[in-house]
């Protein structure tokens, strides 16, 4: 096979050179596969990527990097049929582990070239692609919140969490689902098309990757375990705050403005969400 690996080389992979590993990892193989890499600029433009990818004429295209990354490639091959194949290189992979795909190197590489290729869906979130969890509220607050701090692992995060505590507020959402029209005051709203965060927490039991919906998680209330639990734990969160419904197209109004991410990327504040699902949207190699 013809490979063309998109590596992203500001992943959070601990300053592994990936260019050089998936290099030599062919250097010794016997295989008959040929190899182009391509490393992400800073500035990466669609367009350009677009254009790499149909220059290559690959049998299969292999995101190396975190969901941000994946997403990026899935946008290019959106409703292809080539092949995306994942080398997990982020700091939370959520994608990878939701699919099972190994998160040694060299187990996911050869996944990514002897492994099947599976068809799944993804949701439009306000014009954005989405393949993992988009969030309004608590959640995508402190995905920004995090993403500006100096200090990271457990004790910055929880330093974070409690200042965000004090500061958020909750929304007042309003949404349709069939007939029903649903008023509440939420934390946090996810629109979930696969089941759990990268951390391994199962915030949507209900998902599946391949079928005709997607779910919106409606989360009522919160606490500081509760928050801790998001980012570091697989601990379920409180079902008695928690309402799921399911759905194949969506528009939800805020009160006011609320914070809002789509696969761990912050994209700033909102009042209004549209999301649809798109079948048959990606390629995956698991």
């Amino acid at each position: 096979m013809k490979l063309l690996f998109i590596v992203n080389t500001g992943s959070g992979n601990e300053g592994l050179n990936y260019s050089d590993l998936i290099a030599r990892y062919f250097d010794e193989k016997t295989a008959d596969h040929t190899v182009q890499i391509h490393e992400l600029p800073k500035n990466c433009d669609l367009e350009s990527l677009k254009k790499v990818i149909r220059a290559a004429h690959a049998d299969r295209v292999i995101a190396v990097g975190g969901d941000g990354t994946l997403k990026l490639v899935a946008e290019c091959l959106l409703q292809s049929e080539t092949p995306v194949g994942i080398i997990p290189a982020g700091s939370a992979n959520g994608m990878a582990k939701e699919l099972g795909i190994p998160l040694a190197l060299h187990e996911a590489l050869a996944t990514a070239i002897s492994g099947t290729p599976r068809k799944i869906h993804a949701v439009k979130v306000n014009d954005e692609l989405c393949i993992h969890l988009a969030d309004i509220g608590f959640n995508a607050y402190l995905v920004k919140k995090f993403d500006d701090l100096p200090q990271r692992g457990m004790w910055g995060y929880a330093k974070a969490a409690w200042k965000a505590l004090w500061n958020h507020h909750k929304m007042t959402v309003t949404f349709k689902i069939k007939e029903e029209t649903i008023r509440s005051e939420a934390a946090m709203v996810v629109v979930a098309n696969a089941t759990m965060y990268g951390t391994g927490l199962k915030i949507n039991p209900e998902g599946k990757l391949d079928d005709d919906v997607f779910e919106i998680i409606l989360v009522k209330t919160y606490s500081f375990l509760e928050i801790l639990k998001l980012r570091f734990t697989k601990m379920a969160l409180n079902p008695q705050n928690i309402q799921l419904f399911q759905t194949s197209s969506l528009h939800i109004k805020t009160r006011h403005k609320a914070h809002f991410q789509v696969d761990g990327e912050y994209l700033g504040k909102v009042n209004s969400l549209e999301a649809s699902i798109i079948p048959d949207a990606i390629s995956i190699v698991v």
